[in-house]
């Protein structure tokens, strides 16, 4: 994951198991996630599903990057001093940070309910956003996947995504800069309520 790249994100839970039962679960992994992302990236998109989840986030600058990293010894003691200063051990960092979230949940999540053993598969999948029509269709893909697994009618009726962000009266910078992205929050809104189009260049789960 490079530096000021963006990136859809997701992961699965291992084989039929569920990553959410409740909406504790939900607050929880919400709760973690402040603790972890924002350092490293900043979140465009996001949904919870039960089984799953899609993540679009934007890596924070080198600099931002080399920044956090410095003050976080554990993570760095692994690494020589070359590989500190070298982009790619940045780029292995920034990864790890979104696997020590993971793992953090499923620490919480085990103890909760007297489980063993990893609960996400082995790897979450990620993909660069390449080009403007794939992040504009990606916001959609994500904020509407409950209707398409059929879990709601409406993407609206859907608590664990961050559409409901976009229509708080004050917006945050990146929120602000999504809703742009669109024109206004009206056209944001419109998009939504298209029918979803695939397009053989876009990859999603």
């Amino acid at each position: 994951m490079q530096p000021n790249q963006t990136y859809h994100l997701y992961t699965h839970a291992n084989g039929s198991e569920n990553l959410f039962r409740n909406k504790e679960n939900y607050h929880y992994f919400l709760k973690r996630y402040k603790e972890f992302v924002p350092p490293v990236a900043d979140t465009l998109a996001y949904c919870l599903m039960p089984n799953h989840l899609h993540l679009l986030v934007r890596v924070k600058s080198e600099a931002e990057l080399k920044e956090f990293f410095k003050n976080k010894r554990k993570d760095l003691s692994g690494l020589s001093g070359a590989d500190k200063q070298d982009l790619s051990g940045l780029e292995r960092l920034t990864v790890l940070q979104f696997s020590h979230l993971f793992n953090a949940y499923t620490k919480a999540y085990n103890k909760v309910y007297n489980r063993r053993g990893s609960l996400f598969i082995r790897a979450f999948k990620r993909k660069e956003i390449t080009s403007d029509r794939y992040f504009t269709t990606v916001i959609q893909y994500i904020h509407t996947n409950p209707v398409k697994d059929g879990f709601v009618k409406q993407h609206t009726d859907w608590l664990w995504s961050s559409y409901h962000d976009f229509l708080l009266p004050k917006l945050t910078p990146t929120q602000q800069e999504v809703v742009n992205w669109f024109g206004n929050r009206q056209q944001f809104i419109l998009n939504h309520q298209q029918p979803f189009s695939y397009s053989p260049e876009i990859t999603f789960v």
